[in-house]
């Protein structure tokens, strides 16, 4: 329709007035290049032998000139002209058939500069984007072909094109209509095939334009025998007794493209590649998105290079070397071993993997809905699943240590909301129902991973413990949920007891009966004014008040709860206020940011601001911690006879599961007052029975209190190393439960005051 219009204009302008300067000119170079098929005989002469390239550029200028000296939006004649005679067409022909040789970068370098320099919108030309759809076709086609500078270039611009007006994107899903034969195999009936190209023509004479096409994109299985042959009718189909069925498949030949050219050994053109997929998965048309995930092999592509990069890493890597890689971008993929001082063996090959997984994670972060989920459930599938989970559950130590510290790289580096559901499923399940005993097997890798915390390895308990520590932090509520809350709904681990007199007896001034303030204890010397933050400061820099977060019972009680920390460990134990710059106020600190983190990350969650009722809670019901509370408890409990490097690890997840600020978490894990059931324990109960341990030993060891200052300062490179000391296990052990203690009264004081700060 359009082009019989212009064709109408065209010969209407020419009676009444002599043609423009400009449109002679751009017709003479247009004549001048197909003057040259007809006379030339010389058909193996290169195209930058002849004046093609150099006519090509002038019409190109002329185009470009045309549309600065027109208003906006309108077209000029010479515009008309390029449309109306099919110029495009002509071109991707030439192209397509590389005569005179070179002569396809010429058509590509013309397309892109086309649709990059005129700013009037030209896709939606049916002259315009049947000869790109076709160009398309022929990019990709040959790996290390000379023209793939020249057709990453033009895709690219398409690609820009689209993200501009992403409709546009239904043009380019071509369709392909299979009919399916009860008796034969399939037919196939292309766009191309069906006669009219540019249009469909029913039986009462309708044409049926390409836009109309694409909107059909996603028709389904027509099940009814009236319905399909009303579609064969419509088509120029005839319905034979065979046919049972027909289908609207669409090819997306942007994406096949592209996808070829991501395989180019020329990093930039493979960088290119990938830019332009990123492009078009974001794109919000639903049409596209189906047809991505359905009628591509993106995401085989993505999972299958995955595969091939991880498979490709040494059996053995150090896990230090692997957390020792700085931040991978995927698109600055350029390593020289040469240049690296601190190269190691398969160095090479885990940037390449971490930088693949990090377009994955940003591919996938900025797709569209629909597609970032097809992306992420397979790289699950193909990927975690398939790869990776036979990998953690081997029995080799160093098979294990290897793929935990790259699980817990990945867990570190991913970013995609979609992509870390599909990981959290992976490695916990999908379970949020309470654990017990007998089922806590229920999702092995999970049961795995969890039992790796206690393995007989240190370095293997360690990573393990790592990964499950950066997991944590991740902003997804199943995560905590999973691991620990689920066991906690019902406050089971609580002995309810009606409150008695003792209970309620509080003097004047707010402090209870018999409780220490922490201000005028002469033993906690770490809390005198000089090393404490004022009031005031706390007011300019506690988290706000949140309406799910009412204030506590007051400070008296927080007093009563960071006492009970601090008065943990027994005074020969202690030697940290023998050393300055480790008292308690630069826990306070840490807490405070770390816990302001925390809440940012919670926000979402909705979680309710004080505990469940416990007249709704069924406190009858047997009480378990779960998997990963029970081993962190026991290796808690183990303390003063656990390598210094393990305790550390163990004691900094328990810090982090202290501070989310849920009020089951609270009083299980920093309320030292809870009311324990029979056979139940806590954290404040795991530590008091280590203390009792700690208490017997201790009068076991000579010059005890000696010996301990002295390890704590060599831990702090405050003294020389020296002679080994005995019992350095136990005494480094100490020394971290002092630290844990102070940390975890820091804490509670910090969530005390943010919940109470108006």
């Amino acid at each position: 329709m359009f082009s019989k219009l212009t064709s109408i204009l065209q010969h209407a302008v020419e009676a009444l007035a002599p043609s423009l300067p400009l449109q002679e000119d751009f017709v003479y170079h247009w004549k001048a290049i197909t003057h040259y098929y007809i006379e030339t005989s010389d058909d193996k002469a290169p195209v930058t032998d002849t004046n093609i390239p150099s006519h090509l550029e002038q019409m190109l200028d002329i185009l470009v000139q045309e549309e600065h000296e027109r208003e906006s939006g309108e077209t000029g004649p010479c515009m008309e002209y390029l449309l109306h005679h099919k110029i495009l067409e002509t071109l991707y022909t030439l192209g397509k058939a590389d005569c005179p040789p070179g002569m396809k970068q010429q058509v590509l370098a013309f397309y892109t500069k086309l649709l990059g320099r005129i700013r009037q919108p030209l896709l939606p030309h049916i002259n315009v984007y049947k000869p790109v759809q076709k160009l398309i076709r022929l990019c990709g086609e040959v790996l290390t072909a000379p023209t793939e500078n020249e057709e990453i270039q033009f895709l690219c611009i398409v690609c820009a094109k689209l993200k501009q007006d992403p409709y546009l994107v239904n043009f380019f899903l071509e369709n392909k209509l299979k009919v399916l034969a009860s008796k034969g195999s399939a037919s196939v009936i292309t766009e191309d095939m069906l006669k009219g190209q540019d249009s469909l023509m029913t039986d009462t004479g309708q044409s049926i334009q390409p836009e109309e096409i694409s909107n059909a994109a996603g028709a389904e299985h027509i099940e009814k025998e009236d319905d399909l042959s009303t579609s064969l009718d419509e088509l120029n189909v005839t319905s034979s007794p065979e046919a049972s069925a027909i289908r609207l498949n669409q090819d997306y030949n942007l994406v096949n493209s592209l996808l070829n050219l991501t395989k180019s050994p020329d990093g930039r053109v493979a960088v290119k590649a990938c830019e332009g997929l990123m492009l078009l998965v974001s794109l919000p048309e639903p049409a596209a998105a189906k047809c991505l995930t359905q009628s591509t092999c993106l995401c085989e592509l993505l999972t299958d290079r995955l595969t091939t990069l991880y498979n490709a890493l040494p059996l053995s890597v150090d896990p230090l070397d692997i957390e020792s890689v700085e931040a991978v971008n995927w698109g600055l993929d350029s390593y020289s071993h040469k240049e690296d001082a601190s190269a190691f063996p398969g160095k090479r090959a885990l940037i390449s993997f971490l930088s693949w997984f990090d377009y994955c994670d940003q591919l996938i972060k900025e797709a569209q809905k629909t597609t970032a989920v097809a992306m992420a459930r397979s790289v699950r599938e193909r990927f975690f699943v398939g790869v990776m989970e036979p990998q953690l559950m081997q029995t080799s130590e160093i098979g294990i240590l290897t793929s935990t510290a790259l699980l817990h790289r990945i867990v570190r580096q991913v970013t995609s909301d979609v992509l870390l559901q599909e990981m959290v499923d992976f490695i916990l399940g999908g379970h949020r129902e309470p654990e017990t005993l007998t089922d806590i097997n229920r999702h092995p890798l999970r049961h795995r991973l969890i039992e790796h915390c206690d393995h007989i390895s240190d370095e293997i308990s360690i990573m393990t413990l790592r990964m499950f520590e950066h997991l944590l932090q991740k902003p997804n509520e199943h995560i905590l949920y999973n691991l620990v809350l689920r066991n906690l709904e019902e406050r089971n681990y609580t002995e309810y007891k009606p409150p008695c007199q003792e209970d309620k007896d509080v003097v004047e001034n707010g402090q209870i009966a018999g409780a220490v303030d922490l201000e005028e204890d002469p033993l906690f010397a770490d809390l005198s004014p000089d090393n404490t933050l004022s009031n005031q400061e706390w007011l300019s820099v506690s988290p706000p008040i949140s309406p799910e977060h009412p204030k506590n019972d007051g400070k008296s009680e927080v007093h009563k709860i960071v006492n009970s920390f601090l008065c943990l460990v027994p005074e020969e134990a202690k030697s940290s206020y023998h050393v300055e710059g480790t008292g308690y106020d630069t826990y306070l600190r840490d807490a405070h940011r770390q816990f302001r983190d925390y809440c940012a990350i919670c926000l979402r969650w909705e979680w309710p601001g004080s505990p469940k009722s416990l007249e709704k809670c069924n406190l009858e019901a047997s009480f378990f911690e779960g998997h990963f509370l029970k081993i962190l408890f026991d290796r808690m409990g183990r303390i003063l006879d656990q390598p210094y490097d393990v305790n550390l690890q163990v004691t900094s997840v328990l810090s982090k599961l202290s501070l989310f600020p849920h009020p089951h978490i609270h009083e299980y894990l920093l309320d030292p007052y809870v009311n324990l059931a029979s056979g139940c324990r806590s954290l404040f109960s795991v530590i008091v029975r280590v203390v009792g341990d700690l208490m017997v030993r201790i009068q076991r060891i000579p010059d005890f209190t000696p010996k301990l200052l002295l390890v704590r300062k060599r831990l702090l490179g405050l003294e020389p190393e020296g002679p080994i000391i005995d019992h350095m296990t136990l005494l480094e052990g100490v020394i971290v439960l002092e630290e844990f203690c102070k940390e975890l009264a820091a804490i509670a004081f910090v969530k005390y005051h943010a919940s109470s700060t108006p």
